[in-house]
């Protein structure tokens, strides 16, 4: 039959199966009784640990700590007191632990000895010290972000979800002044002085950069002028991108403002320095052509005189071409391209300007070929389109080899009118295919192999197909070929 314990056992019971470390400490910090939760946390048996004072088992550094705590309790300053230490393990090792120490008097009030719990935090305090490892590296990172963000040479805005300006940099904060002199609301799509490339159009709500980010959008310069006074007024190239959560989930935009005033204003001076350059030399070339035409048909020069003025007369042709290219070119930049819309049989003009290039392709080894699927009317400028077909059939025979072909399919979409010129020709190396519309570019190959041009030809034809309001694209792969596709409209609107 079971006898109930005394509170002698009782207390014996709770001591050795607490699992928390306990022990019975005397008055000079001899370990009176350990439990075996405090025996498993050190690796030492009982026995071992009775023999023993506190001192020899606390770390060297945290010792005086606890001895100054222990004197005061036995010299009854306080009657208990709590301290986290580090105790030394039996095989060496650091055990920390979170020490709770209270002193245990006699019926006279005398002193008899202490009562302490030990808690095995060893686990907690790694954790902690990995945090403060974490932390620390975290706060490296803002630091160092927060000195690149503060002394890059772009401006950057962070914008909320709500439209609202949540942060901005020193670049940027100081650029604010020019379209906004009046201060800003901080919130998207604010209106100010801000104009498109033109510098003459303000731009609306819907087109600030920043409204746009706001509505998801992402894109890569996106330039326009800041400032009234297009004297001292900036341009600027701006890029966004969205912000988003770990799922996915948008948490605003991030936008970079690279100022690009002196390049735009190169381009101007570019632009209106070709564009005089060449109304300047269009007249006296006009003349010399006309005066040219007469000598050529002047029945009494010697052949050898003719054959030598014909000559000239090409070159003089060529240069007239060269001239009419550069004005479209400074035309385009002065916003200034002029279209005039007409019905147009598009089949025939495809077949035209195919009919007026296959001799040079023949003569350079090529066929030339025509699928028009359909017969397709649209109400375009078929002077401006006939320059489209013009210099994409001269680059693809320009750029052909001996043997190869060029393909021209005409087809009526289901959304527009689709125009593709094939060519078998030497192909556009992958790194060079986003620039070959761009003013003045010329690939590599073609540089190396010393290919007559200007790398205007395509520029222009992007140029002419934007102002319809289409779109043209390019595929390309060396040694097999380009393919070049526009997308046009039924109908633009004449400027």
């Amino acid at each position: 039959m079971y006898a109930p314990a005394d509170g002698t056992d009782l207390w014996r019971l709770t001591l050795q199966h607490s699992p928390i470390g306990m022990a019975l400490v005397g008055l000079d910090g001899q370990l009176l009784d350990v439990n075996r939760a405090f025996c498993d946390m050190l690796g030492h048996d009982p026995d071992t640990l009775t023999h023993r004072g506190f001192q020899e088992l606390t770390h060297a550094e945290d010792l005086d700590a606890d001895l100054e705590l222990f004197g005061q309790a036995v010299a009854g300053e306080i009657d208990s007191y709590r301290l986290r230490k580090r105790y030394l393990h039996a095989d060496g090792h650091v055990v920390w632990g979170d020490l709770s120490v209270a002193l245990v008097r006699g019926p006279d009030g005398r002193p008899v000895h202490f009562i302490s719990q030990i808690l095995d935090i060893t686990e907690q305090r790694r954790h902690e010290e990995r945090l403060v490892e974490a932390n620390a590296l975290v706060e490296h990172e803002r630091q160092t972000l927060e000195a690149i963000f503060d002394t890059v040479s772009v401006g950057l805005l962070l914008i909320g979800s709500d439209g609202r300006y949540e942060r901005m940099n020193r670049r940027h904060r100081e650029g604010m002044s020019a379209p906004f002199p009046d201060g800003h609301d901080g919130v998207a799509g604010q209106l100010g002085h801000v104009y498109f490339p033109d510098g003459k159009t303000l731009m609306s709500k819907e087109d600030m950069p920043s409204h746009r980010a706001v509505q998801g959008e992402e894109f890569d310069d996106y330039t326009y002028w800041v400032g009234d006074d297009p004297r001292t007024r900036l341009a600027y190239s701006t890029s966004a991108r969205q912000v988003r959560g770990p799922a996915g989930e948008r948490l605003g935009s991030a936008l970079a403002y690279q100022e690009i005033t002196d390049l735009m204003r190169a381009i101007q001076v570019q632009d209106e320095f070709v564009s005089s350059v060449s109304h300047e030399l269009r007249t006296p070339l006009t003349s010399v052509l006309g005066y040219l035409e007469l000598l050529c048909d002047h029945e009494g020069l010697p052949s050898e005189v003719t054959t030598q003025l014909r000559v000239v007369q090409r070159n003089a042709l060529r240069l007239r071409t060269l001239l009419s290219d550069l004005l479209h070119v400074g035309q385009v930049g002065e916003d200034k391209l002029q279209l005039q819309c007409a019905p147009v049989d598009l089949a025939a003009l495809v077949n035209e300007a195919v009919e007026a290039t296959r001799p040079v392709a023949e003569k350079s080894g090529l066929t030339i070929e025509v699928e028009t699927l359909d017969r397709p009317t649209a109400h375009v400028d078929a002077h401006r389109i006939r320059q489209v077909l013009d210099n994409l059939l001269s680059n693809a025979v320009k750029y052909g080899e001996a043997g190869g072909s060029v393909t021209v399919v005409l087809r009526d979409g289901a959304e527009a009118i689709e125009l593709e010129v094939r060519d078998t020709g030497m192909g556009i190396a992958p790194e060079e295919v986003e620039h070959v519309f761009g003013r003045f570019f010329r690939g590599t190959e073609a540089q190396e192999l010393h290919i007559p041009g200007t790398g205007l030809g395509l520029n222009i034809v992007g140029s002419i197909v934007a102002a319809h309001e289409g779109v043209v694209t390019v595929e390309s792969e060396v040694g097999r070929g380009s393919t070049f596709r526009v997308a046009l409209p039924r109908s633009c609107q004449a400027s």
